[in-house]
């Protein structure tokens, strides 16, 4: 079993950054792969980016490559989403997740723990 929170969401301008931390409990954090989903209101929760147990591999969906990039730190039990050139499209509660000895895909359902989501509000 693993908990995850979220923190690093806030209000930013159009173009500007922001990075996301995911803090995981538990001994086994290196086992899991790990995603960030994002859901806007009325929306549903869309994938935007994974990486592997080790950090040897990441997956990005089309619409934040060259933009954003996921990273993680094992001996911290955190991963971590930098957002650059963010733009107001990008407003959306983003969640981290874990996927047990998972590859870093992009579906939702395998992803058997979420946390509670923090809010990223890009303005025009």
């Amino acid at each position: 079993q693993v908990q995850l929170v979220e923190s690093g969401g806030g209000l930013v301008q159009a173009g500007g950054s922001l990075r996301l931390s995911c803090a995981a409990s538990g001994r086994t954090f290196s086992s899991y792969a790990m995603g960030w989903f994002r859901q806007a209101p009325g929306k549903e929760r869309e994938f935007v980016a994974a990486i592997s147990w080790s950090g040897g591999s990441a997956n990005y969906a089309d619409s934040v490559k060259g933009r954003f990039t996921v990273s993680r730190d094992n001996a911290k039990n955190s991963v971590y989403l930098q957002m650059n050139s963010l733009k107001p499209e990008d407003t959306a509660v983003y969640y981290c997740a874990a996927d047990y000895l998972g590859r870093a895909v992009p579906e939702r359902w395998r992803y058997e723990h979420w946390g509670q989501g923090t809010q990223v509000t890009v303005s025009s």
